[in-house]
This record gives structure tokens, sequence and C-alpha cells, in this order.
């Protein structure tokens, strides 16, 4: 593992922090409001109409924010020596892991982006407060699309370093 590979000590406080915030968001969503049937229709139904209506443009901003952050690191990955993003071997459990908290450590901050404007959207539109939602929309919008993006911008930069470099006009030697 390179110096380059370790985390900086801001990536591992925005992790924690928003790892901690998360926790705690759901705890208390969980306290306030409990596990119930009418708690996951609520869920279902508040998905289905945050398709339309206000703030709508959050659906591209999130996964477009991932998109911004996923750039470098895949691009990162693919001039290294490192396997696919978190395709690993099945019996290296430890580089899978390593990987995998490399991309937790690169997301960090986009959870937390992703905490608030769902706050925000939330306290807007719903002039309420629903913690696991937040939580929930957090990472199916920002989290899980960081990683989509890192593997491919990683496959496309691995694509396009090793393809054959031909020129139109032939070789000088030619």
């Amino acid at each position: 593992m390179t110096q380059a590979d370790h985390p900086s000590t801001l990536q591992r406080v925005t992790l924690w922090v928003a790892l901690g915030l998360a926790a705690v968001l759901i705890a208390y969503g969980v306290y306030r409001y409990g596990v119930s049937v009418d708690v996951r229709q609520r869920i279902w139904s508040d998905i289905s109409g945050r398709l339309t209506g206000p703030m709508t443009f959050r659906l591209v901003l999130q996964p477009l924010m991932a998109l911004i952050a996923a750039i470098p690191d895949g691009l990162r990955d693919a001039r290294g020596a490192h396997s696919y993003f978190l395709w690993t071997s099945p019996g290296d459990r430890t580089l899978r892991r390593g990987r995998l908290w490399e991309g937790l450590y690169s997301s960090g901050r986009i959870l937390l982006l992703g905490l608030c404007i769902d706050m925000i959207y939330q306290y807007r539109v719903f002039d309420s407060f629903y913690p696991v939602e937040a939580v929930l929309f957090a990472v199916l919008l920002c989290v899980l699309p960081y990683f989509v993006w890192r593997w491919l911008v990683e496959r496309i930069a691995r694509w396009r370093m090793h393809r054959p470099q031909h020129s139109a006009m032939g070789s000088p030697d030619e």
C-alpha cells in the first residue's frame, strides 16, 4: 500500500462523523417512529412521492456529486496496480476489505452532503423529518452511485489506456 492509498485525517474524520450521524439518525428514527407496517408504508409512499414534485433535481444532483468524487478515484485506480474496485479474488478478504474501506473513506463527504440535502427536502416538503428515510436516501442516491461510478470510471480508463494506438497515416517506418 503506497502513501497515496492511505486516507487523510480529514477523510477519516468525515467518514466517522457521517457513519456516527447515520447511526444516531437510525436509532432516533426507530425510537421515535418505531418499526411497523405503517412506517414501512409511509416510506414506500414517500419514495414514490419523491420522484415528482419539488426538489426533484436531487435525483440528478446527488448521483452527479458521486460521479464528481468517483472520477479521480477511478482514474487513480486505473493507473495503479489495483484489481477492479471491489472485484478481488474470493480468497483475499483483506484486500477486498481494504478496498471497501478506501471507498468508504472517499464517500464520507458525499454521505454527509446527501443527509443534508434530504433533511432540507423533508423539512420543505413534509414539514417534518424522518431520520431513517434520510439515511436510506443518502445511501441510495450518493454512496451506492459513488461505488458504481468509481468502478465504471476505472473500467473505461483501463480500456482507454490499454487499447492499441493506431495513427491514421501509418507509422513513419513504412
